[in-house]
């Protein structure tokens, strides 16, 4: 007997916008939903897209440092991440995603976009990507070890 899933929605903050991406109900493929302003309707945005899409939890990407040190950037995910944990319905956890703007950019350009048109769409690919290898992951994990928090 099958368990209904329900999407997981995934964020690459940073400090002018937040890439929005979000899973297929069979938590199997991510895709790019909307890039968001980082500004004061930013966490009420995030808590109408998980009602609205009947989210199960939430992924952020952590920008940890190459040495895997947390650094400003992290310290602010995190801040964001317990704000979110704060209003949200649903559980909310932390995801690594170094490289994944940069990937995302040359994906982007490989795609044959320019750079200039891509500055929005290219948080929405990142978050894909966070989600993307987050699902990933899971997949290779037990579901009675799946954590919804961290």
């Amino acid at each position: 007997m099958s368990r209904t899933k329900r999407p997981i929605l995934a964020l690459d903050f940073g400090r002018a916008r937040i890439g929005v991406a979000i899973s297929d109900e069979l938590q199997l493929l991510a895709h790019p939903l909307e890039t968001i302003r980082s500004d004061a309707q930013a966490m009420s945005r995030v808590a109408e897209i998980v009602r609205q899409k009947n989210v199960d939890h939430v992924v952020v990407g952590l920008p940890r440092q190459m040495s895997g040190a947390i650094g400003a950037a992290a310290i602010e995910a995190l801040q964001f991440v317990g704000r979110l944990r704060a209003i949200l319905p649903c559980g909310v956890t932390t995801s690594d995603e170094r490289l994944t703007t940069a990937a995302a950019h040359r994906a982007l350009r490989d795609a044959g976009k320019k750079t200039r048109y891509t500055k929005d769409y290219v948080d929405q690919v990142a978050a894909q990507m966070i989600l993307q290898g987050y699902l990933d992951e899971r997949q290779h994990v037990p579901a009675e070890e799946q954590c919804h928090e961290d």
